[in-house]
């Protein structure tokens, strides 16, 4: 079976290092592309300088702008990519991913609650990542008690009550929008479409951690996912801790989606998209499926949010735009082949 499939080191390097040099070019064509398009070899000497080359306005657009939003764009990529492995693995369902299943819209409204109402209880910024994992484990517990109830859970079941979690999130931060005030509410509004428009260094610190967090955890239980694809019956019979598996993978992908919504907002499909073309190209193997999503998830959001600021002249689409108008068609055709095969007799 797939899961029994052997991968060669050499197997695992090579697709790493395509990876990461797709990943070096997709960097490099963010720091170029913009508004104002910069010659490499000045973005190289930029880059290469450092401090001594600050004041510039190419230095400026460089290192205080494009740079900052380049990592914290690849970051937020590879959390949310994992996070789609992750849920297709222990839902055994290639449609599962954070956003379609209304853990994203938990993990914002959770969010966007100290952010709306934080200050009154002497609440800062620092609060916001703790409340979105809080409102993305939660929301993850609650789809796992709705959809499953006492039997085992279906695709139809968490597709809509995915849907409707989702529509309860949205409706909550539009009414935490109306009661926090005109300037929060423009921000909160910007969450619901996702946007990378204003980074800060100590959140990118923040996600990066959450997101080295989440690998240390999955990393050593990559054989045990493979094992889990063939059925939690059959993994029990070979060996595997169902039940603290899952509370791995449930902690884990919090803990990325979490720390990814509070500074990007409801990205969607990042995580459905990648790890469905990554498992076409390299296999379900999940030693090899996760880092491999790490790093494509992040050259995916990179090259969508150059996109996002490079394709309107003097103006940008929200980032979430651009996943969405990549993801969305993707999703209704894995939707109509999944539901054409559960037809079948």
């Amino acid at each position: 079976m797939s899961a029994a499939s052997p991968l060669s080191p050499g197997r695992l390097a090579l697709v790493l290092l395509l990876l990461l040099a797709l990943l070096l070019f997709s960097g490099t064509l963010a720091l170029i592309a913009g508004p104002a398009w910069l010659p490499p070899r000045e973005v190289l000497r930029i880059l290469l300088g450092g401090s001594a080359s600050s004041g510039a306005p190419a230095a400026d657009i460089v290192l205080r702008i494009r740079l900052p939003r380049l990592l914290l764009g690849g970051i937020v990529g590879a959390s949310l990519s994992v996070s789609g492995v992750l849920f297709q693995a222990l839902l055994r369902n290639p449609l599962a991913d954070p956003f379609v299943l209304g853990v994203s819209g938990g993990a914002a409204l959770g969010g966007i609650l100290v952010l709306g109402f934080g200050g009154a209880l002497g609440l800062g910024y620092a609060a916001v990542p703790p409340a979105a994992f809080l409102g993305s484990i939660a929301t993850a517990l609650l789809l796992f008690a709705v959809a499953g109830g006492r039997g085992r859970l279906s695709s139809t079941s968490l597709l809509l009550t995915g849907v409707v979690f989702n529509a309860i999130a949205s409706a909550a931060i539009v009414f935490v929008a109306s009661l926090s005030g005109l300037s929060e509410g423009t921000s909160i509004f910007l969450w619901l479409i996702g946007s990378l428009s204003a980074p800060r260094e100590s959140a990118t610190l923040l996600v990066a951690l959450f997101l080295l967090a989440g690998l240390a955890f999955v990393w050593p239980q990559a054989r045990r996912l493979d094992l889990l694809a063939l059925g939690e019956e059959s993994a029990a019979q070979l060996g595997v801790d169902v039940e603290r598996v899952k509370r791995i993978l449930l902690a884990a992908t919090s803990l990325m989606v979490g720390a990814a919504v509070s500074v990007s907002g409801l990205i969607g499909f990042v995580g459905l998209i990648i790890p469905h073309l990554l498992r076409l190209l390299v296999g379900p193997d999940h030693r090899l499926l996760v880092p491999a999503s790490a790093l494509g998830g992040a050259v995916f959001l990179i090259l969508c949010d150059t996109a996002a600021r490079t394709l309107l002249a003097g103006g940008e689409l929200p980032v979430g735009a651009i996943t969405a108008l990549a993801g969305g068609p993707l999703f209704l055709f894995l939707l109509r082949r999944q539901v054409g095969r559960n037809l079948l007799p």
